[in-house]
């Protein structure tokens, strides 16, 4: 797998399939499936060849190359009634 994250804060905002054509560009980042307008190399990072926490979901967790530590300003999302 492979995450992009915030430099700012670490936050890991998207996890990838390895083999998952992304590239962080100039101006914003490209992934298969969607651009991201707000992250750039000038404050992104990607971070190849890593095993993310089984409960991942964007901004859950920061990740500084090496250690992954769940984000203290963390709170679960509501769930929805279905209604």
């Amino acid at each position: 797998m492979k995450t992009i994250v915030q430099n700012s804060t670490n936050l890991s905002k998207f996890i990838f399939e390895d083999d998952a054509d992304v590239t962080i560009g100039e101006t914003y980042t490209v992934t298969p499936n969607f651009n991201v307008f707000n992250m750039d190399t000038s404050n992104s990072t990607m971070h190849l060849n890593v095993t993310p926490p089984d409960d991942w979901i964007g901004n859950k967790y920061t990740f500084d190359g090496t250690t992954w530590t769940l984000n203290p300003d963390w709170t679960e999302p509501e769930e929805e009634d279905g209604q």
